[in-house]
């Protein structure tokens, strides 16, 4: 393993003391951006379509036969950094998997759209949408539960398959 070598301030030369250099530097990028063409988009109009990689509002995968994937696992909600996630498991009395969500609940307004939880979900239940715009006018209207969240994996089918390229 290659050691780093550490910049102590009495290495540094007289002008690097005064950080003018570093200055300077930002300077020059700010006035080189400053004469760049600029670029708006008319947003009602105008919609945005974001890449693949984008991550936007989580979502729950709904199956080809109408079942949600989750099986109730809690990883989601234990790695949550910003503990938006709500869940309670059940026992499911078909043999398709043991346990279900009773309750899935995202907390909108808490979530920062990491994407740790569709990382750490072993079925690929939980995904990251292409959705952006979300207005609530109550914090009540935040909290999304598992009908909310709920989508079809025919219109996840851009992310699912990009999720399956870069793993």
């Amino acid at each position: 393993m290659a050691e780093i070598e550490q910049v102590r301030s009495k290495d540094l030369k007289l002008l690097e003391k005064t950080y003018l250099p570093q200055i300077f530097g930002g300077l020059w990028l700010t006035l080189k951006q400053m004469f760049k063409p600029k670029f708006t988009r008319q947003y009602p109009e105008e919609k945005w379509n974001p890449p693949t990689a984008f991550r936007g509002r989580p979502v729950l995968v709904r199956a080809e036969n109408g079942v949600e994937r989750c099986v109730a696992c809690g990883l989601c909600s234990r790695v949550c950094p910003a503990l938006a996630i709500e869940v309670q498991a059940s026992e499911t009395p078909s043999w398709e998997k043991e346990r279900y969500p009773v309750k899935f609940e995202i907390n909108m307004l808490r979530c920062i759209f990491c994407g740790f939880c569709e990382e750490v979900c072993p079925e690929e239940a939980i995904v990251m949408s292409d959705e952006y715009i979300m207005t609530f006018t109550s914090q009540e209207q935040a909290i999304f539960d598992k009908e909310k969240l709920l989508m079809s994996e025919k219109r996840l089918k851009k992310r699912l398959n990009f999720l399956h390229e870069n793993v």
